[in-house]
């Protein structure tokens, strides 16, 4: 399955009410592997950015007054995300930009456009009920790096939330290592062995590691001040003679 992790900035908080994307960012990945692949524009929203919005992310209107439209990347935007899962944290105001947009350039609901779009917020809020749930706040509970986040960005959150959903919903369905050498996360076909004649070889621990034993366990004695239970098994004396070196 290919997944395309989405993010936007925008003008303001409201599509209703006019705000606009921009800059969206993206991130590919395959079977849960990083492609090398990404999309990311800046464009021009054709309207002023709110104070507000533009201290979160940075993006001033002097900056992207030359910058293209979103009619202009609208079907590299499509190209890149068709048939694709795509993972969007608090999918419901992306998708709200998003669909505006297409809108005024008659064009189908993002959604009707992909495979499927998932909200990693509404994940984490199953995963990790009653606690923030914000991207940084998952970096943070994940030990996901956003030490380079001093301002929001689309394709550095995008790329953060691909780290967080990896992790997020990472599982292992079996302890086999493959021959590969990583580990198997789906179920594992093993041949049948039948163990009833495998004997396993006895050795004897030598006089030296006795010894050892007994000095350890005795340590372990004296530090609880005569509380351990092993000297009260009835087996205990002769199982492990007692330590010379230990006072």
């Amino acid at each position: 399955m290919r997944q395309i992790f989405l993010d936007t900035e925008t003008t303001g908080l409201s599509a209703a009410d006019g705000d606009r994307i921009v800059e969206i960012g993206c991130i590919e990945l395959e079977k849960r592997r990083h492609t090398g692949r990404t999309l990311h524009h800046y464009v021009n929203p054709q309207r002023s950015s709110h104070p507000d919005a533009v201290r979160i992310h940075g993006i001033t209107d002097e900056f992207l007054a030359d910058k293209p439209p979103f009619s202009a990347i609208v079907d590299e935007l499509l190209a890149f995300v068709e048939g694709a899962e795509v993972i969007i944290h608090n999918a419901a105001f992306d998708i709200g930009f998003l669909d505006a947009e297409f809108t005024r350039l008659g064009k189908p609901k993002f959604s009707a456009l992909v495979s499927k779009v998932t909200d990693s917020l509404l994940l984490a809020r199953e995963t990790f009920p009653g606690k923030a749930n914000s991207l940084d706040a998952l970096c943070k509970r994940l030990e996901v790096d956003n030490s380079q986040r001093e301002l929001h960005g689309a394709l550095l959150d995008a790329g953060l939330l691909a780290e967080v959903y990896l992790r997020l919903t990472r599982g292992q369905g079996s302890l086999v290592i493959d021959e590969g050498g990583g580990s198997s996360t789906g179920p594992a076909r093993l041949d049948s062995v039948d163990l009833r004649s495998l004997v396993l070889p006895e050795r004897p621990a030598s006089d030296e590691e006795r010894a050892a034993h007994a000095a350890m366990l005795a340590d372990l004695d004296k530090a609880s001040g005569g509380k351990t239970l092993w000297r009260q098994h009835p087996g205990f004396e002769a199982a492990v003679p007692a330590a010379k070196t230990v006072a």
